[in-house]
Formats: C-alpha cells, sequence, structure tokens
C-alpha cells in the first residue's frame, strides 16, 4: 500500500448468500465482486454506476458495515495501520470514529423525536469524545458552523427544515467527532438541483478546509463532474474504469462510461449529441454474465467478450479501463 493512500482496497467481494424458490436452492448474491482501488489521502473521489451496480455495498464493506467475503480493505493514517476486516471491538471503535458516513435520505436519516443539538452531539456522547456537557455544546456549535447552520436552529426538531437544511445536519453529525474518512452516499440525490450544487459545494470546502479524504456514491456522472478528483466506474459489481475526472469526462474508454455520458441531458434542447443507448437492464448480482460481464448490453460486444474476461490496462497517466477493443490511441 502507498504511503499516499488512506484507503486500500484488493480483490474485495461481498457475497450474500440466499434461498430461492420453492424448494430453497442455494444461491448467491454477488454484489461487489473482485474490486481493486486505491483512495488517496485529502482527495475527493467519485464511484458512479447505475442502481443495482454495488455501489452502496462498496461503500459499506469499507466502513465495516457489510460482511467482506473476500479480499482486504487497509485503511492508514500516520502510525494507524487497520486491516478493516479483521478489526476487533476497541480498534473498530477507534475505526469508526475515523472514518463517518452521510446518508442518502435526509428525512429517513434524522430522528423526529431529538433535537438538531442532540443529533449531531450524539457521536460524541456515544464514543465518549467529551467529558461534559459545556464541552460537547461548544463542539457542536463549531461544527454547525462551519456547516453553514444557524445556531438558533439548534433547539428546533427536523421536521421544521427543508432537505437541504436536513442535509447539513447530517454532514455536521457526520463531521462532529473529526472523521479523516467520510463516504457520501447519494448524499444529494434526493434533493432539488439547485439545492445539489449547494451541498456539493459546501461538502468540496469542508474537504480542503478539514482535510478529509471523501468518496462520493452517485448514479449521475454530471453531479460529479466539477467535484471529484478521481472517478470509479462501477458496473456489476466491478470497477470498470477509473481515471482522473477530466481525463474520464473528455475521453471515456469504457463502452459503458460513453453511454452513462451520452445519457447527460443537455441544455440545449436542439442538441441531441451522439447518444449511445444501453439495451436492456442491468443483469441481476444473482447471475453475473461469464467474461465480460458488460457483453450483455455493450454495442460493440463480440464473441470474445462471452468467454474472455478483459485485462485491467492502464491507457494513460491514471486512467485506467477494462475492454477487450478499446483503442489505445
Amino acid at each position: 500500500m502507498s504511503a499516499d493512500n488512506l484507503i486500500s482496497i484488493r480483490d474485495l467481494s461481498v457475497h450474500f448468500p440466499l434461498s430461492k424458490g420453492l424448494l430453497g436452492e442455494k444461491a448467491t448474491v454477488r454484489a461487489v465482486d473482485g474490486v481493486f482501488l486505491d483512495i488517496p489521502r485529502g482527495s475527493f473521489v467519485g464511484l458512479v454506476g447505475e442502481s443495482g451496480s454495488g455501489k452502496t455495498t462498496l461503500g459499506r464493506a469499507i466502513l465495516r458495515a457489510a460482511p467482506i467475503t473476500r479480499g482486504r480493505i487497509t485503511y492508514r493514517d500516520g502510525d494507524v495501520d487497520y486491516d478493516v476486516g479483521s478489526l476487533k471491538r476497541a480498534a473498530l471503535k477507534d475505526y469508526r470514529q475515523r472514518a463517518q458516513l452521510i446518508f442518502q435520505d435526509p428525512y429517513a436519516a434524522l430522528s423526529p423525536r431529538m433535537t438538531v443539538r442532540d443529533i449531531i452531539a450524539e457521536p460524541l456522547e456515544i464514543m465518549k469524545l467529551t467529558q461534559t456537557r459545556a464541552e460537547t455544546d461548544q463542539r457542536v456549535r463549531e461544527i454547525a458552523i462551519k456547516c453553514r447552520l444557524n445556531l438558533e436552529h439548534l433547539r428546533r426538531f427536523p421536521h421544521a427544515f427543508s432537505g437541504g437544511q436536513r442535509q447539513r445536519i447530517s454532514i455536521a453529525r457526520a463531521l462532529v467527532c473529526n472523521p479523516r474518512f467520510l463516504i457520501a452516499d447519494e448524499a444529494v440525490a434526493a434533493l432539488d438541483v439547485s439545492i445539489q450544487a449547494d451541498i456539493l459545494n459546501l461538502l468540496k470546502s469542508l474537504q480542503r478546509e478539514l482535510s478529509i479524504t471523501l468518496l462520493f456514491i452517485s448514479h449521475d456522472l454530471s453531479v460529479v463532474a466539477h467535484t471529484c478528483d478521481v472517478v470509479a466506474v462501477l458496473y456489476l459489481g466491478a470497477i470498470v474504469e477509473l481515471a482522473p475526472a477530466r481525463d474520464l469526462f473528455s475521453r471515456p474508454r469504457h463502452p459503458y462510461t460513453q453511454a452513462l455520458l451520452s445519457a447527460i441531458p443537455s441544455l440545449n434542447p436542439d442538441d441531441r449529441g451522439d447518444q449511445q443507448r444501453l439495451s436492456g437492464e442491468i443483469p441481476s448480482s444473482l447471475d453475473v454474465p461469464g467474461g465480460c460481464r458488460f457483453h450483455t448490453r455493450c454495442p460493440i460486444a463480440r464473441k470474445q467478450c462471452e468467454k474472455i474476461e478483459p485485462v485491467w490496462r492502464e491507457y494513460g497517466q491514471g486512467h485506467f479501463a477494462a475492454c477487450h477493443f478499446i483503442d489505445p490511441n
């Protein structure tokens, strides 16, 4: 693991066994399947893909909130070096302070019976990071100001706030214990477009100010276009392309990434662009296609794609993809 990487993921798989059919036949959901990913310290990394591609499961596995079937997740921050999958109680508690999550739905993520002050203070009290109520209140006020919350609102309940305000409360709760790593799981998907921009700008400024490493999960490439430093594209549990954001958007290599980009609406109603449509739905994780897992929907697939898994190759500085028929030039 490079000293510059806060998180290093090697051959990570998260499989869920289940029974199906009247006879209880055994089956396996391959939610995440052989992922390799490095998250550099201080970076803003985007993870994109359709619904059902395994984005949330990957994020939960990094936080040790989903069982790891195979592979290894390593967290290294200064003298702290954790193998996340094997953490015991004391080390796991410390890791949970260092790695936090912002949930997707700002309405369901906040308890309606707690004031904003109590919601933000809860991680401090559970982890025993402060000794007195005055110390807790001081920390809550500090992080509320950073998240652009009015201090007068700390006495109110969540029902009094809009979706954008609630998401700022969720962000404050995630940041109150000074984490080094933050996962934002579809953190703006439930918000209006104008509010999305405000929350994205807030996350970017907080990431720089607090020197946080951030993994931003989204199904919308347009959302991560001007925010993330690096973007990983996930399809059916595996990363198919990884590149610096500018390179990915200027020259996507993988057919799946090209299709996602062509689906971004244009502001010009007369500009239909060079749209690349995908046929059918994303296959079930219960029955992942052999060979290239994208071949059932790929517009350039050939016979060898059905049998041979493509090799992960570099097509430029930091730009990787897995496809048999990518033009290397």
